[in-house]
């Protein structure tokens, strides 16, 4: 081997002789798989907050806040649409409301809620929110909120500068909702209950169905799909039998992926990814562009005049010397990965060689630019 050159074919020698990486540890099936129709559901609102301190909407511009100002006192007994010309407090403002109701929550139940600002108020920091139903995909009333806003955000402004950190006109109410109506569901309604994976995958599937299978001493689970697994309750507590199953522990299987984000130079690979026999070279040309600009002066006694006389001095580097290294079949990207980092190699020319081993055929795995 010449010298001066790096030392592609000792690392990747070195890459061959690494053991495979461990086998993925066993999970329980309660982490990658939920019951069917047990979910949650997105609620959302339109209310007002109140008690601003001089941050919210401009009720000229914003003539959905006025209004509803104006329905709201009211409602309250106050008549103010006489006199709507007249309103211009800035310390009401419109926001929507969004929460998610939890499977099997009861009435009474308490939940969380997130306040967004709709007009053109800065901070919502410190006011109140009226009391604002939330809808359901329905249309049916499920909660109703209420309570003080809390953004975490800081917003100072003064005459000539201002700072801001955070999202001074988005927040959150912690148990701001008090559910009014339930969604029923009940386990014992059917005798097949069906496992759904959030990965979907048919090894995977199967292996949750082998695994019930031991537990229970009976052909009750199959897998029917990549994302679904039946289970027979064949008379059995509901409750108590999914409460065993969740525990079980099986070993998840996936598809070989590389994840690659451009913009940040991010990769994530799965632990199945492999590379064929493949001949690997890679080269950089560098330029480099100096500016050394020179004064000109004039002779003396002469009518010339002093001028700057631009320099430019141009050096590429395209690294003559070609690196070319052979990948044995077999090798993990991981161990890959790991060579080119010893070797230097960036996040950059790493992105560029996968995809360029994906061009050839030689990357078993997904590809995924993004």
């Amino acid at each position: 081997m010449r010298t001066g050159w790096r030392p592609w074919f000792a690392a990747l020698l070195l890459l061959l002789s690494t053991p495979l990486a461990a086998p993925a540890a066993q999970v329980r099936i309660k982490d990658i798989a939920d019951i069917e129709g047990v979910r949650e559901n997105q609620l959302v609102g339109y209310g007002l907050v109140v008690g601003l301190n001089g941050t919210g909407d401009r009720l000229r511009s914003a003539v959905f806040t006025r209004q509803s100002l104006i329905g709201v006192l009211e409602r309250l007994g106050v008549n103010t649409r006489d006199q709507e010309r007249q309103l211009d407090t800035r310390n009401v403002a419109a926001v929507m409301v969004t929460a998610n109701l939890p499977p099997f929550a009861r009435s009474g139940s308490r939940i969380d809620i997130a306040v967004s600002a709709l007009g053109d108020a800065t901070n919502l920091q410190g006011g109140t929110l009226l009391v604002t139903p939330l809808l359901g995909a329905d249309g049916e009333v499920y909660a109703v909120a209420q309570g003080a806003v809390a953004t975490g955000a800081v917003a100072a402004r003064g005459a000539a500068g201002s700072v801001t950190r955070g999202v001074p006109t988005a927040g959150r109410i912690a148990n701001g909702a008090t559910v009014e109506r339930e969604i029923p569901f009940r386990f014992a309604q059917g005798e097949v209950l069906r496992l759904a994976l959030r990965n979907p995958d048919l090894t995977t599937a199967r292996r949750i169905a082998a695994a019930v299978n031991r537990a229970a001493g009976g052909n009750v689970a199959q897998a029917t799909d990549p994302r679904t697994v039946a289970v027979m309750l064949s008379g059995r507590d509901a409750v108590g039998f999914l409460a065993e199953i969740e525990q079980l522990r099986v070993q998840p299987d996936q598809v070989a992926r590389v994840v690659v984000e451009e913009a940040s130079g991010t990769i994530v690979m799965g632990a199945n990814v492999r590379v064929s026999t493949v001949a690997i070279a890679q080269g950089n040309l560098t330029i480099r562009i100096t500016e050394a600009p020179q004064v000109s002066q004039p002779a003396p006694l002469s009518n010339g005049q002093t001028a700057v006389v631009p320099r430019t001095n141009i050096e590429v580097d395209d690294q003559n010397e070609r690196r070319l290294g052979i990948l044995r079949g077999g090798v993990t990207l991981e161990e890959l990965v790991r060579g080119l980092n010893g070797l230097g190699v960036g996040p950059r020319d790493l992105i560029t060689i996968l995809q360029t081993i994906k061009a050839a055929g030689a990357l078993q795995a997904e590809l995924e630019v993004r």
